[in-house]
């Protein structure tokens, strides 16, 4: 087919999937400029043969627009941003939806999106990796010997909390925690505001100043099981800022510009982003009904990381698709970008490799990697992604993955918890595996 009737026949496609789905793609930016957000495609003819010379390369980027049209229709999330690359090429870049189910705002390619635990890899696991290198932390002392007053979770080793092989409970509701059975705040957890409570969660409700010391109590009453299997868990990834900020003497959070963000020029990739953009550029998540009774929009989801004050290991990361890819390319680039080395080989090497795969466990030091054993049904990965690969997956709904074997780099942006964390079609759809596993045929 010659590429003038492809192209009208890929254009009458999408508009019929728009009429269908009222939910107009917003942009493709394919190797261009990223501020162009508010055409459809930039260019059709670009977008022809890029990832290979194949005549079937138009219905691939059709098949995407198909998943995700009907992602959307059936509302398993408002919204969403797809970003692939592969070496120095981008791939794919476009976005789709708008930020909620009224249509008002669509998302736009550089709309910033709350990481939830994507923050686990792309922040505590990238600080604790600096430490490893500096020699300031050894993976298998007990993490009781960094963090004091944390109970029986002191007995476990970093490495095993790390892989999530330490037993560990895999939340803590804190939003039930601070309260008493009447309802009621506990004292000096939170309550108006006040010189002793002055960080706000809400207009009305504002956090006790040394709330962190609460956080550690409940971890450190947790019960941890003797059996040393995995078990998913994000309790440790609580405790990480204070371990930074005591073995490098600065904050976690600027541990983090310092050594990464900043130089890699990811601006849109902080805490608080609040502090620096205004809230129309951040794609909102949940109605909150259990905590903040409020749409949370521009703060946090995660009810630990917000009692944190935004700064958590566990989650509180916020960032747009193209500053999130500056630190994965780095790690796929072994830690080096340009004469800039951020990590050792060795050192990525390490933590992205399984360390329990004999009991089962197929997780890295952080990193999450492939099934040991595929399955269809359980897997959030590409059947094709390589046993090398690493990502991590958000509770909002965002997805990163990794491949050094293809050089291939694919994130996935929503906010699936709009308007609330009960919507959990973007898994019963297979959205993210089934475009990460097109874009593996496609390469074939």
């Amino acid at each position: 087919m010659i590429p003038s009737i492809r192209i009208v026949i890929c254009l009458l496609f999408i508009l019929s999937i728009q009429e269908t789905y009222a939910q107009k793609p917003d942009s493709l930016t394919i190797a261009v400029d990223t501020t162009q957000v508010d055409s459809l495609f930039t260019s059709m003819a670009e977008a022809e043969g890029i990832l290979g010379d194949d005549e079937d390369d138009g219905s691939f980027l059709l098949e995407i627009d198909s998943i995700v049209g009907n992602a959307i229709q059936l509302e398993a999330f408002p919204g969403c941003v797809i970003y692939v690359s592969r070496g120095d090429s981008i791939l794919l870049f476009k976005s789709f939806g708008y930020h909620t189910y009224d249509s008002l705002r669509r998302v736009a390619v550089n709309d910033i999106y709350d990481l939830a635990s994507v923050t686990k890899v792309t922040g505590a696991t990238l600080a604790v990796m600096k430490l490893y290198e500096e020699g300031l932390i050894n993976l298998d002392d007990p993490v009781g010997n960094y963090v004091e007053g944390i109970g029986r979770i002191g007995s476990a080793t970093i490495r095993e909390c790390l892989a999530h092989q330490a037993g560990l409970r895999p939340w803590i509701p804190y939003y039930q925690e601070v309260k008493r059975k009447n309802g009621k705040f506990k004292r000096n957890t939170i309550g108006p505001k006040s010189e002793s409570y002055n960080y706000p969660l809400t207009d009305s409700l504002y956090l006790y100043k040394d709330f962190y010391s609460k956080i550690k109590k409940m971890i450190g009453r947790t019960k941890i099981s003797d059996e040393k299997v995995y078990r998913y868990s994000g309790l440790f990834f609580y405790l990480v800022p204070e371990i930074v900020e005591k073995l490098s003497g600065v904050t976690y959070d600027q541990f983090l510009y310092t050594n990464f963000y900043d130089s890699l020029g990811a601006n849109t990739l902080v805490f608080n982003p609040l502090d620096k953009y205004v809230r129309s550029q951040i794609v909102p998540t949940e109605n909150d009904t259990y905590f903040r009774m409020e749409q949370i929009h521009g703060t946090v989801h995660d009810e630990g990381a917000i009692t944190m004050k935004g700064i958590s290991g566990n989650a509180g990361l916020f960032s747009n698709a193209e500053d999130l890819a500056k630190v994965w390319k780095m790690l796929l680039e072994e830690g080096k970008i340009d004469s800039s080395e951020f990590l050792r080989p060795e050192t990525i090497q390490l933590f992205t490799t399984t360390q329990y795969p004999n009991n089962g466990n197929r997780r890295g030091l952080g990193f999450d990697k492939p099934l040991l054993e595929y399955d269809s049904v359980a897997s959030s990965v590409a059947k094709d992604a390589s046993y090398r690969s690493y990502g991590h997956s958000g509770y909002t709904g965002t997805f990163v993955w990794a491949d050094p074997e293809n050089d291939l780099l694919f994130i996935f942006l929503s906010n699936r918890v709009y308007p609330t964390r009960e919507n959990r079609s973007l898994y019963k759809l297979n959205v993210r595996p089934s475009i990460h596993q097109l874009i593996y045929d496609q390469l074939k």
